[in-house]
């Protein structure tokens, strides 16, 4: 009860401070109330496969990048009258670039988890970085779209009644479909599956007896969870409008993991609260030096430490089993 006291109070600071930004007409600040929600999303989706399913996987930027690069690549040809792989025509559409970044993200995760999820610990992260690091280097020497030097998007995508290009309803598409992923986690890992999942990650065996293969539960949560990735990834390229090889880099996944740790790993709101305080070191310390990351190290070393639980764990208490 009190986690999901400071969960809803998390979001509506969020909100409030979106709100506030574009009634005082700071753009920037409600650019940067987007940017939280978009990588508060791509941990959403980390934190379903790690914090839910056990699953340290160092390779999620491929989703986010992929997510990002469906977004880009539909908004070229819409642009230029050209279409993917001379099938695909480009679009504009913003549920449909919301559906390719989460079924390219989604597709590439079902191979990279069936082999993955043969591995266990130390093996499971490497060759998960490893797929990433695949895709990373595809997107470099794939000079069609851009190759390193990235992809701009020249069209924003469009939903009725709403106008994408403006900051303020950017921001409320974006953190509305924060929302609704964040009930969505919820609801799923409150069902069946959430119980299957559990005992997948804490007793695989004993699921295994109980008549269900922990395979296809961890599968359907990795595949799951790349698709949340692929969509933030979709909504934070078209935040920058652009697109470039460094979604998909190692440093990327590095992000999104510490911004799950910080918040609290397997706490629903653990992402919302981690991107928040990641985003604000990046912008108030990395405005007075360039070695923010520094600070950041120091921060992550004391949860890691001292606050198991992350910013929600120290906010809510520990988690209680009964």
């Amino acid at each position: 009860m009190r986690e999901g006291v400071v969960s809803a109070a998390l979001l509506g600071a969020l909100l409030a401070f979106g709100l506030g930004a574009w009634a005082l007409g700071e753009v920037f600040f409600v650019n940067l109330a987007a940017r939280v929600a978009c990588v508060a999303l791509a941990g959403a989706g980390l934190n379903l496969a790690l914090g839910f399913g056990g699953m340290v996987s160092f390779g999620h930027a491929a989703f986010f990048g992929l997510g990002g690069y469906a977004a880009g690549i539909a908004a070229t040809h819409a642009f230029d009258g050209g279409a993917f792989a001379g099938v695909l025509p480009g679009t504009t559409s913003m549920p449909v670039v919301w559906l390719a970044a989460m079924l390219a993200a989604g597709l590439a995760a079902l191979p990279i988890g069936l082999i993955s999820l043969r591995t266990q610990g130390v093996y499971f992260i490497m060759i998960t970085l490893a797929f990433a690091q695949m895709i990373f280097y595809f997107a470099i020497s794939f000079p069609a779209y851009g190759g390193e030097d990235g992809l701009p998007i020249y069209l924003r995508s469009e939903l009725p009644l709403v106008d994408a290009s403006d900051p303020l309803d950017f921001f409320l598409v974006s953190f509305a479909l924060l929302v609704a992923v964040l009930l969505g986690c919820r609801t799923v890992l409150a069902a069946r599956f959430g119980a299957a999942l559990a005992l997948a990650r804490l007793n695989p065996v004993r699921l295994a007896t109980a008549g269900i293969a922990p395979l296809p539960v961890l599968l359907a949560a990795f595949v799951a969870s790349a698709m949340i990735a692929g969509l933030a990834g979709a909504l934070f390229a078209e935040l920058n409008g652009f697109v470039s090889p460094a979604m998909l880099s190692w440093h990327r996944s590095g992000e999104i993991m510490v911004i799950v740790i910080l918040g609290g790993v397997g706490r629903l709101a653990g992402p919302v609260a981690g991107a928040m305080l990641f985003v604000a070191l990046e912008t108030v310390i990395g405005g007075w030096t360039q070695y923010w990351q520094g600070w950041l190290g120091l921060i992550l070393l004391g949860v890691v430490l001292f606050a198991r639980g992350g910013l929600i764990g120290a906010l809510a208490g520990p988690v209680r089993h009964g």
